[in-house]
């Protein structure tokens, strides 16, 4: 499961839960989406105009490309409706309206109309598609010379958990990210190679690491969501007594329930690619 898993794709997914669970993300890991896009932004063109980003969601990032870059449009491109309608009302509500367009499309079909951008934006996405190869050869196709594609995935799903949560084996959280490791949720390459594959020169690689410590408020939230959805996905494959223990911390009022803990801290970590069509000129940002 990808900070972006499932928007790319509607498949019946509870979007709305999907995409609570994206903006915790964005508000638990501020600083770091803030250190991420200033990275980018010096790898960018300069005075961008046009930013698309690709399998959108409710748009923390693209928003926040467009808050550093305020003289460029964002194309938001997701193919889910319920999440561009929610992009679209976060727009509303910010100074981004008149800035911002929606494009529904499946990218798995084709390359959308979106004009030529001069940064493309694909963060938890590359590895959602059918075909990545075929879209990064699109991507190089659309971009205007000297244009950038930043690509960002998640390493490892979220830590929100102490060892030892009061009840059960210690370890638990550990053991919910095997299983998840397991069914290769999240799995993606190293995507140099592909990227230089598709004509792009990788002009940055870097990790980010994240942790808020202490929690912000809305982190038990944010627990709440990742956790759901694990159980539902992989209680036939957890210990019955590590189900038991998750529905204790998944319960809405009792004391032991994320909502309420006060031994949260969350811990992440992304890895980001920059890469330009081959041949472009250097550009500093």
């Amino acid at each position: 499961m990808a900070q972006h898993s499932d928007h790319h794709g509607d498949g019946g997914h509870d979007h709305g839960a999907l995409a609570d669970l994206l903006e915790r993300d964005a508000e638990v890991f501020a600083a770091y989406l803030d250190d991420l896009v200033a990275w980018v932004a010096r790898h960018a063109p300069d005075d961008p105009r046009a930013i698309v980003d690709l399998g959108a969601g409710p748009g923390a990032g693209g928003f926040a490309l467009a808050g550093r870059f305020p003289a460029a449009e964002l194309v938001a491109v997701d193919r889910s409706e319920p999440m561009l309608e929610r992009l679209r009302a976060a727009a509303r509500g910010s100074d981004l309206a008149d800035r911002v367009r929606a494009v529904r499309a499946d990218l798995d079909a084709g390359w959308p109309e979106v004009g030529a951008p001069d940064v493309v934006w694909a963060a938890s996405l590359l590895h959602e598609v059918a075909d990545p190869d075929r879209l990064l050869r699109e991507v190089r196709a659309a971009l205007r010379p000297g244009g950038l594609l930043a690509v960002v995935e998640l390493d490892d799903l979220p830590f929100f958990l102490p060892a030892d949560v009061g009840r059960g084996r210690p370890g638990l959280e550990a053991r919910c990210h095997e299983v998840v490791a397991q069914a290769r949720w999240n799995a993606h390459p190293d995507w140099r190679s592909q990227l230089e594959h598709a004509g792009f020169d990788v002009v940055g690689q870097r990790s980010f690491a994240a942790e808020a410590d202490p929690a912000p408020p809305s982190a038990g939230r944010y627990a709440h969501g990742y956790l759901s959805r694990i159980r539902a996905a992989f209680a036939d494959r957890l210990d019955p007594d590590d189900v038991e223990v998750l529905d204790h911390l998944l319960s809405a009022d009792g004391p032991e329930s994320v909502l309420h803990r006060r031994d949260l801290v969350v811990r992440g970590t992304r890895t980001a690619w920059a890469a330009r069509p081959s041949g472009a000129d250097e550009v500093t940002g």
